[in-house]
């Protein structure tokens, strides 16, 4: 890992109407647009979606590293992740971010390794810490067939 302070920059571009271009250095452009919720076409990403998708990737991403580090083998991890917008004190804002884990581990891992490893991963991931709503981790260990 690099010293802190990491920066990361992005740009987004956009017309009265229509898509937000989102554009970082290094990767392709992602277009966006409002959630039907907010009247939008609701088949792009769109900021509340984008901020969830952070959170499960972080998770996934932190558990990785943290996995590696302790030597847990695993095959696959599938994240969910849900967040709950509501409208608090007259702001709206999300108030609560749910994970969902399944993680598929081989025969003879130590289960309450994994789940403890996927608790630390939930612990330090750098985008719920860095959230004001709360985070919850709801896991699943699954072991595969020999």
């Amino acid at each position: 890992m690099q010293d802190l302070p990491h920066h990361y920059v992005v740009s987004a571009d956009a017309n009265a109407v229509g898509n937000v271009v989102l554009s970082s250095s290094g990767v392709d452009d992602l277009v966006s647009a409002a959630p039907a919720e907010f009247g939008g076409p609701g088949d792009q990403w769109s900021p509340e979606t984008l901020l969830v998708a952070a959170v499960a990737d972080c998770f996934i991403l932190a558990f990785r590293a943290i996995a590696r580090a302790s030597k847990l083998e695993w095959d696959s991890l599938t994240c969910s992740a849900e967040g709950v917008l509501e409208r608090v004190d007259r702001v709206t804002q999300f108030t609560a971010f749910n994970v969902t884990a399944t993680l598929g581990v081989p025969p003879g891992t130590d289960e309450s390794k994994a789940h403890r490893l996927l608790e630390k991963a939930e612990q330090v991931c750098l985008i719920t810490n860095s959230l004001k709503a709360g985070s919850h981790l709801e896991a699943t260990v699954r072991v595969s067939a020999g």
